[in-house]
């Protein structure tokens, strides 16, 4: 069958692409730089045409609050439209695990209207909630540091691998529609200043991290449950400590 990824050039767009290809389907990576752009519509009618599918895993180019919630709801509104004349019949949507328990954020909340676009459009769907991914480890020390030191609050994680979650947001998109959330997360739980404290020392980075918790995460506070999946969570199957190992310094 069709299936048409959104953002299909990005981190996740760019692994879940080839893993629908090898299952024997027709796969179309949307992106702008293949003409396809959610923001003005451009291209998005002769991407789904006849696509069975269309999986969204695309992010917002600014998180800045105005920019982030014009992005989701501009886009959602795009897409929905072009599913429904195009007469898709499932839409698989990559979220944040906690996006309801994270609202003081501009970004979780512009991640809420796009759910909430999801739900309204009357196409089936399956909303992925996944948990941070390693990649973005870096971003959450450089996000929280003055100088060299990195403050960050001890609220549990448990992130997961980018191929991880691209293998389960692919398996999900060639499945039955959930019409509901599924979560998906890492192995295993740490705690945020853990995380980081040993991604920095993995990478030689001579930063120090220390735990505060009124820093938050990203400004926003959160505590053990925040960014923690709930029971049945369907989880990936890269450690840490093993994904650590390919960043580590050679030689």
């Amino acid at each position: 069958m069709k299936i048409v990824v959104i953002g299909g050039s990005g981190l996740i767009g760019r692994q879940v692409v080839p893993r629908l290809r090898e299952r024997g389907h027709e796969v179309v990576a949307a992106s702008r730089s293949s003409g396809v752009n959610t923001l003005t519509g451009e291209g998005l009618a002769e991407a789904m045409s006849g696509a069975a599918v269309v999986v969204d895993v695309a992010n917002s180019p600014s998180f800045e609050d105005k920019a982030v919630m014009e992005f989701f709801e501009t886009a959602g509104r795009n897409i929905a439209a072009a599913e429904q004349a195009a007469g898709v019949g499932h839409h698989v949507a990559l979220s944040v695990v906690g996006t309801e328990r994270l609202l003081a954020s501009g970004y979780f909340r512009a991640k809420m209207k796009q759910e909430e676009l999801i739900r309204a459009s009357g196409i089936p769907y399956t909303i992925v909630r996944a948990t941070q991914f390693f990649e973005f480890v870096g971003a959450i020390a450089d996000g929280s540091a003055k100088g060299n030191v990195v403050r960050l609050p001890s609220a549990m994680m448990q992130p997961m691998a980018a191929e991880d979650v691209a293998e389960l947001v692919a398996e999900m998109a060639v499945g039955e529609p959930a019409n509901g959330i599924v979560e998906i997360a890492g192995p295993e739980p740490i705690q945020m200043d853990e995380l980081v404290r040993r991604y920095l020392s993995a990478i030689g980075d001579g930063r120090t991290v220390t735990v505060d918790e009124s820093t938050g995460y990203f400004g926003t506070p959160v505590n053990d449950e925040s960014l923690t999946p709930g029971a049945g969570a369907r989880l990936g199957a890269m450690r840490f400590g093993e994904w650590l190992a390919r960043m580590a310094p050679q030689g």
